[in-house]
């Protein structure tokens, strides 16, 4: 029996020195709210990384926003037909380089050799009218021959003079006329003189082909329909929706830079061009238009990605990302106050650059922050 108490007092002892260790290798003690203790041999120390906070130039004013490439409005035109009639001949394909002024389609029409039957007719009623002009002005010079020796009366030299302005008068018609035919062949691209001509389709501008909408041997009737879109993509818009709060930041003519998912890690430059008018009244956003060149042809329409713009720069705090976290009443960090003791500090973070955020209140440069293993402190 007595090897039995003293069993009982070693366990005892021995459950006592245990309790009196326990505090010295607990991993942390939570000595205030807010306010985190770890003790100097928990493992979790070697796990948190704590380093000072440091100035950095950060953005202020900076506007962030989605974007997509999209064809410039100015430099896109559409191919119709002037006349109807079949088309005889298309010389491109979708997709196709095209230069102003390349045939880009033929069409065979009455109405060419109509329009050459019209300046034909209006050519000889020009003779004509000439010709009047010549004999009225004959006349004229012979009746006031005549009245000179009192051959006739001057009611005849009036008479014929009246002629001669009549006449002139006809003549300026009937060129006005032929000039209108003569602009209709030369908007045809037709020939004078000459039956049977094709009417040639041009290029207006140079670019590419993005959208057709014939076939050969197709019979066109309606002209107010385009045969072709052409697009010179040597400059194309990027347009994002700014959130209301932001457009004040953006004027006219500035420059923007432009990130997009197709190229990660190149910068573009484009210039804004057009600003609209209206907010969006269900995203309550802005239209912003800048134009970027595209010498390369890299940049497609419909490329998706982001545009950014900054109204200037301020000396502040800034933490990694890793170090900053959100709660229910905002976000916050560690700030390290003494060797193993942390406190739960809010902050008010403001832009980003690169690799660092921001602290426009709340952290002041020299104070030592958790950068890395804070979900540790988290949970504690």
């Amino acid at each position: 029996m007595r090897w039995l108490g003293a069993l009982a007092a070693a366990l005892v002892l021995a459950g006592c020195s245990h309790q009196r260790e326990l505090p010295r290798h607990a991993a942390a003690i939570s000595v205030r709210p807010g306010e985190v203790v770890l003790a100097a041999d928990s493992p979790k120390l070697r796990q948190i990384r704590v380093e000072p906070v440091a100035e950095h130039e950060i953005p202020v004013g900076e506007v962030d926003a989605p974007g997509a490439i999209e064809v410039n409005p100015n430099r896109i035109s559409r191919v119709v037909t002037p006349v109807a009639g079949r088309v005889t001949e298309v010389f491109v394909k979708l997709g196709d380089s095209v230069q102003e002024g390349q045939a880009v389609a033929s069409v065979e029409s009455p109405d060419a050799d109509l329009a050459i039957s019209s300046y034909l007719q209006a050519d000889a009623a020009l003779g004509q009218m000439k010709a009047n002009l010549i004999k009225a002005q004959a006349d004229l010079d012979r009746n006031r021959d005549l009245f000179s020796h009192q051959a006739v009366a001057q009611k005849e030299v009036l008479n014929s003079a009246n002629a001669v302005a009549q006449a002139r008068a006809q003549v300026d018609q009937a060129g006005a006329a032929r000039e209108q035919t003569l602009r209709r062949l030369a908007i045809l691209g037709l020939k004078s003189g000459q039956f049977g001509q094709k009417i040639t389709l041009r290029a207006p501008v140079p670019g590419k082909v993005i959208e057709m909408n014939v076939v050969q041997g197709e019979f066109r009737n309606d002209t107010n329909q385009p045969l072709f879109t052409i697009a010179d993509l040597s400059t194309v818009w990027i347009v994002s929706d700014v959130p209301e709060s932001a457009i004040r930041f953006i004027q006219p003519g500035e420059d923007l830079e432009i990130e997009l998912s197709a190229y990660p890690g190149q910068r573009f430059h484009a210039k804004v061009r057009r600003i609209a008018d209206s907010v969006d009244p269900t995203t309550r956003t802005v239209k912003v238009r800048a134009e970027l060149r595209n010498q390369h042809g890299r940049l497609l329409p419909q490329m998706f990605g982001r545009i950014r713009h900054v109204e200037g720069t301020r000396k502040m705090p800034a933490a990694p990302p890793s170090a900053v976290l959100q709660g229910q009443s905002g976000s916050y960090l560690y700030v390290e106050t003494s060797p193993g003791r942390f406190r739960q500090t809010p902050v008010q973070t403001g832009s980003r650059s690169g690799d660092l955020i921001g602290i426009t209140a709340g952290l002041q440069p020299g104070d030592r922050i958790v950068t890395d293993g804070v979900m540790l402190l988290k949970g504690n």
